[in-house]
């Protein structure tokens, strides 16, 4: 990977750069405080992860036990997601942000809404590996819809999980779960952009750094004489990618937490019980989906049981869209990344009534 890091794509400013941009005079401020919910969190899931490891106490019927399982498999099954999700920040960083947007499309439209979402479709990763990806196309210029329909089409539409899902639900519920996925992140991208038109939501302030646009083929073979790859640029693509994923890695350990927490505390068998294919299913599907935090991984098989068990097909669709739409570590690491609880909270406000009607169609014609 390149030594040389563009002057735009580096956090903070090097030699070579004469000043650095708004957006990183920012990140590189001293902090004034520690960051207390990321060390406790990773305190505690450390602590959790060590005693399932080394314990003796049986996790079926103590609160405790229970809890250093959930955090033992839940983050078995996200380590490598973030971890992942770190490497394709930090190369990502070292792209140009014109030749980036090239790609996407600078332009409103479908079309670029389209290139953004099958772009998530396509990324082999876990929603918290997408999560960190897409905060660095906000900073690398692209639109708010672009974003939206990039985070809302992508997390279990990647190639691993759609295999799995398959195996569990079926081809054909697999493919109609993708095709509603991609309807929804269009929509919810194009109303996205729409209110940023009009402003209702703020515009995103790294696309008032981008040069005049130039033709992607010239951007490319510019970018490809400029690439070398060595050891060190390897070891400084991991650690730029950890310190720009560092918003995601605080939400994603906080949320194995509280994962852990509800699984000690809440029955394992409610949702065959509580949750059928009814409208009271479907409402505690949703609430489910939102205050239990789960990545693609774990979200995959609980939505195949909602399927196969509760006879839900509507309910399964929407543990795993409204678990994206609700995700408040999505939420809290847009806040944190864009500057606004606005955008922030718009996410669920325009996406959850999209797939609790689809739910429901699903139930009542599956």
């Amino acid at each position: 990977m390149s030594e040389a890091k563009e002057a735009t794509g580096s956090c903070c400013a090097s030699a070579q750069t004469p000043e650095p941009t708004p957006a990183a005079a920012d990140c590189c401020e001293a902090p004034k405080r520690r960051d207390w919910l990321l060390w406790g969190s990773a305190t505690l899931v450390l602590v959790g992860w060590l005693f399932a490891v080394f314990g003796t106490i049986d996790d079926h019927h103590n609160p405790l036990g229970m809890f250093s399982a959930g955090v033992y498999e839940l983050f078995n099954k996200m380590w490598w997601g973030m971890a992942i999700g770190a490497v394709f920040v930090g190369l990502l960083a070292r792209v140009p942000r014109e030749l980036v947007m090239s790609v996407l499309g600078r332009k409103a439209g479908w079309g670029s809404l389209g290139r953004a979402a099958l772009a998530g479709v396509f990324l082999d990763l876990c929603s918290h590996g997408i999560l960190a990806v897409g905060m660095k196309l906000y900073e690398r210029g692209a639109s708010n819809g672009q974003v939206m329909a990039f985070l809302l089409a992508s997390p279990w539409n990647s190639f691993s999980l759609t295999l799995i899902l398959i195996g569990l639900i079926g081809l054909g519920w697999t493919l109609l779960f993708i095709v509603l996925s991609l309807v929804i992140g269009l929509i919810t991208g194009a109303m996205f952009d729409a209110l940023t038109r009009r402003g209702t939501l703020p515009q995103n302030r790294w696309r008032e750094e981008l040069d005049e646009e130039r033709p992607f083929a010239e951007q490319y073979a510019e970018f490809r004489q400029g690439l070398h790859v060595s050891p060190q640029g390897l070891v400084d693509v991991l650690r730029d990618g950890i310190a720009g994923s560092r918003v995601v890695i605080r939400w994603g350990l906080f949320g194995i937490v509280l994962a852990a927490l509800i699984r000690a505390f809440v029955p394992e068998d409610a949702f065959a019980t509580w949750f059928g294919a009814s409208m009271l299913g479907l409402w505690l599907t949703l609430l489910a989906s939102t205050i239990i935090e789960v990545c693609s991984e774990g979200a995959t098989p609980i939505a195949a049981d909602l399927m196969n068990r509760a006879a839900a097909p509507g309910n399964s669709f929407t543990f795993l869209m409204a678990g994206v739409a609700t995700d408040y570590t999505e939420i809290m690491s847009i806040k944190d990344t864009a500057g606004s609880w606005k955008l922030a909270l718009f996410l669920p406000l325009l996406t959850v009534p999209q797939v609790m009607v689809l739910g429901y169609l699903l139930n009542t014609f599956g």
